[in-house]
């Protein structure tokens, strides 16, 4: 009997401290986890970061030019509606990239500065056209083969979360330029 109640005692004993093994090692895990999550970011994960803001800037400034210059109402409310996606998901972005110490690029790149030139040249229908062609249609068929050509790759939570939440708003966008595009000939 007396063997009995020593080995129940034993593995009473055995269980309770691998049971406070696990726990010990729990919150040293998240530790780690949240670190990995909140530290510096790989050089793939930073740059899939500073892509989005690169897309989301380029087109609200292209949507904000649109917005004065369009000659169709659908397209002035494409544009409204670039504007206020893209410009929310510029915040998202910023915040991300503030918490993970990333500076971000702050005006479009050289070819959407390019494209700008060229669209404050056109009026009417060939502005119409145009803005449609680049920035609905060329510009969100470029950004959506970046975000599903990243979205593999990307191992920040954070990051990893803003491009799944983009995916289905630019594919949306794409369909929505080609859509319109049809129309404004």
């Amino acid at each position: 009997m007396q063997n009995k109640t020593f080995g129940l005692l034993a593995l009473s004993v055995a269980a309770l401290f691998s049971t406070v093994s696990v726990q010990a090692q729990t919150p040293t895990n998240a530790a780690q986890s949240q670190t990995a999550s909140n530290g510096k970011l790989s050089a793939g994960d930073e740059k899939a970061l500073k892509d989005m803001a690169q897309a989301n800037i380029n087109e609200v400034a292209a949507a904000k030019i649109a917005l004065s210059k369009a000659k169709s109402s659908e397209v002035k409310a494409f544009a409204q509606k670039m504007v206020e996606d893209h410009g929310g998901a510029l915040s998202k972005v910023q915040t991300v990239a503030e918490q993970k110490g990333v500076t971000l690029p702050s005006e479009p790149d050289a070819a959407h500065k390019a494209m700008a030139d060229k669209l404050e040249k056109q009026s009417g229908d060939a502005f119409d056209k145009m803005y449609m062609e680049n920035a609905g249609s060329k510009d969100h068929k470029m950004v959506l083969a970046k975000l599903q050509s990243d979205a593999g790759k990307i191992k920040d939570s954070d990051v990893k979360a803003l491009a799944d939440e983009h995916t289905p708003i630019v594919e949306q966008h794409l369909k929505s330029a080609q859509q319109l595009m049809k129309e404004v000939k």
